[in-house]
């Protein structure tokens, strides 16, 4: 099975870290999005230990990485990455199906989602 989601070196060294850290080493990492905030959607990342059978399975830099079915067109050519600043580090997010944020950057509205955004 092919990427949905890329997930960059940077990104994935700050993955294995969390992991470690969390004991969750050989974990799976779920990439996905769900309703809410200010454009309508936002994204979600989190360890599980299973997968279900509504999951496509595949792995970048040795993360077995998930994502829901339903989720893979919206975030089909999504990159991953992490940044590092003076203010401390962050992931970030270049999903090309968005077609447009919230100016707090942490949610955002494609092309196909109905309804109304929320406020931020």
């Amino acid at each position: 099975m092919s990427e949905i989601v890329q997930i960059t070196e940077a990104a994935a060294l700050q993955i294995k870290d969390m992991m470690k850290q969390n004991e969750e080493e050989g974990a799976f990492l779920r990439v996905g999005v769900q309703g809410g905030g200010c454009s309508g959607l936002s994204y979600g990342m989190g360890f599980e230990q299973e997968k279900s059978e509504k999951d496509i399975e595949f792995e970048a830099f040795g993360i077995k990485v998930v994502v829901n079915k339903e989720d893979a067109p919206i975030l089909n050519g999504t990159k991953i990455d992490y940044k590092q600043s003076m203010m401390g580090g962050g992931f970030t997010i270049d999903n090309p199906n968005a077609i447009a944020s919230c100016g707090c950057g942490s949610s955002f509205r494609t092309a196909t989602q109905t309804g109304t955004p929320e406020e931020c």
